[in-house]
């Protein structure tokens, strides 16, 4: 074979589509120091003794951030001081969620397993740190650190995606949270579920293309809810398998019964909520 040939063919087929490279590859942060960025953020938030965070931990999370921002950011100092700073309520609001995988899984022993071994508290850890640069704008870093973490838990979370305190992943496989999802507090997730877009039509992408979870909301396994207009109302229990693309309104429950009909109840309060939604 004629390498050079090859070579000439390779560069030549590299400029047929732009963009396909990122620019500065030569600087452009690698897997694993994301990887080691996410390890160190882990190490601070969660240490096995407190005693082990240090100026020089700080320092090595400082260093690491600095190489990976380095021309994503015309400001990355000012990047880096405020993440460090946002790291107390950080840790705050993660135990939170811990807390609410231990209180909502009979099966979790301790607060320690559920910070070892649960999948989805480490996609929501992840998440809560891609959604601080995505905020920020830095250019495809959110999604590298949130990619990582749909490898490991099997949990596709868009940096983009707000979510409320104490929220809860239970197994957590198969599920998808999209870029303008809003998850109130208290939410909890079981797998397979999406939290989708109606339509994939590029033109649409500054608009918000995907559900509203309001606080106190359960949706179980493989339920499928789509649409930006689709607000999912407070104290609501969307069963499995359920496909929504219209608003329900609080203190609803949404189930299939035995012969595959979707069964839409609400409160006793208010009997009239569930008429006209067109399902």
């Amino acid at each position: 074979m004629n390498y050079l040939d090859l070579i000439e063919q390779l560069k030549t087929a590299y400029h047929e589509v732009e963009g396909l490279t990122p620019p500065d590859h030569a600087h452009f942060p690698s897997s694993k120091e994301i990887q080691e960025i996410l390890q160190n953020c882990h190490n601070i938030l969660f240490p096995s003794n407190e005693d082990d965070i240090t100026k020089a931990t700080l320092d090595n999370l400082t260093a690491d951030l600095k190489k990976a921002l380095y021309k994503l950011t015309p400001n990355p100092d000012e990047t880096i001081e405020a993440f460090l700073t946002y790291l107390p309520d950080l840790r705050r609001t993660l135990a939170r969620d811990a807390l609410a995988h231990f209180e909502g899984d009979p099966a979790a022993k301790s607060l320690a397993e559920v910070l070892l071994t649960y999948p989805g508290f480490l996609a929501i850890l992840v998440h809560r740190i891609a959604h601080f640069f995505h905020q920020k704008e830095i250019p495809l870093l959110p999604r590298l650190m949130s990619e990582l973490s749909h490898r490991k838990t099997g949990i596709d979370i868009h940096p983009g995606a707000q979510i409320g305190e104490y929220f809860c992943i239970d197994h957590g496989t198969g599920i998808v949270i999209g870029e303008t999802a809003v998850i109130g507090n208290r939410v909890k997730l079981y797998q397979g579920v999406t939290l989708g877009a109606l339509s994939v039509v590029k033109s649409l992408c500054a608009s918000k293309r995907h559900p509203t979870l309001e606080d106190n909301v359960t949706i179980y396994s493989g339920a499928t809810i789509l649409g930006g207009e689709t607000i999912i109302g407070k104290n609501s229990v969307i069963g499995g398998n359920v496909w929504i693309i219209n608003p329900i309104p609080a203190n609803s429950k949404v189930y299939l019964s035995p012969d595959q009909r979707q069964i839409y109840k609400t409160s006793p309060s208010d009997p009239e909520a569930l008429k006209g939604l067109g399902i």
